[in-house]
């Protein structure tokens, strides 16, 4: 079963006087997984879309929804994954995957079916983003020894991380889908910060790895009127390209970042200084 939503753009002007409930009823996917179905998320944001699939007792496949118009789901796509469970397959026109928690698959535009499994005992839980493409490239799992790594951050500034970049233009091509996965140190619960935006392209955010208990403010908005959204486990939230996207827990965690737009260089971006948000 898919369960499908559409999320329109916003005007910043219009953002600054949301309440914390229309900030939470736009920005925030607070159901991404469900027992044995398929949740996605389209979104006007360089039309985006951002799913959590959740196979248990069944095979789950991807299959397109109305907002697409399409007779496949890849027609005019393509899909990044990410596995943030227990040992799962993707089964990609006849082609298995098997993919261990925290390992990524890329699919070009043009594949016919996408089948998401459970392998073992553990749950799997299958993290998606999915751009729009004018090319077909070749399917390929990435694991985490293949992902460009970058170490971020001090510990006396509470933002230590390592930045695990896996469907990027440095270790495979894409038409503008760009995923990584940035894991917070013990001690650390700072992420991106100092903050950016980067007109250039929209992000989602992807919180998981979060301790019982235990919770996220996630920030958005203008560098100078910005609003935040608290956020448990595994949820995601939006991030339009006129604003920052920078949380805080009150532990350390996982995100999983991912891009869509017409900049495929993952330094462009317009930062700002810690001392000048407001």
């Amino acid at each position: 079963m898919t369960q499908s939503e559409f999320r329109y753009a916003h005007h910043p002007e219009d953002a600054k006087k949301y309440t914390t409930e229309d900030l939470r009823r736009e920005f925030l996917i607070n159901d991404l997984f469900n027992e044995d179905k398929i949740k996605l998320v389209y979104s006007m944001y360089d039309r985006l879309i951002v799913g959590g699939i959740m196979p248990s007792t069944q095979a789950l496949k991807l299959e397109p929804t109305d907002d697409l118009k399409a007779q496949h789901f890849l027609d005019r796509r393509e899909l990044g994954i990410i596995n943030v469970g227990g040992a799962g397959k993707v089964t990609v026109d006849g082609e298995v995957y098997e993919l261990a928690n925290k390992e990524a698959l890329y699919i070009g535009k043009g594949a016919k079916e996408v089948v998401f499994e459970k392998s073992g005992d553990a749950q799997p839980y299958f993290y998606i983003n999915s751009a729009p493409a004018h090319h077909t490239y070749p399917t390929k799992k990435i694991t985490k020894n293949e992902a460009e790594i970058v170490e971020l951050g001090e510990e006396k500034y509470a933002n230590k991380r390592t930045i695990n970049k896996l469907i990027v233009n440095s270790v495979l091509e894409t038409c503008q889908l760009q995923m990584g996965m940035t894991e917070l140190h013990p001690g650390s619960v700072w992420n991106t910060m100092p903050s950016h935006t980067h007109t250039r392209r929209m992000e989602a955010y992807f919180y998981f790895d979060l301790e019982e208990g235990q919770t996220i403010s996630h920030f958005l908005g203008q560098p100078q009127e910005t609003r935040h959204i608290f956020m448990q486990n595994r949820q995601a939230v939006l991030s339009p390209e006129w604003s920052i996207h920078s949380g805080v827990g009150t532990s350390n965690y996982t995100f999983i970042w991912g891009m869509a737009g017409e900049n495929m260089d993952y330094g462009d971006m317009d930062g700002i200084k810690t001392n000048e948000l407001k």
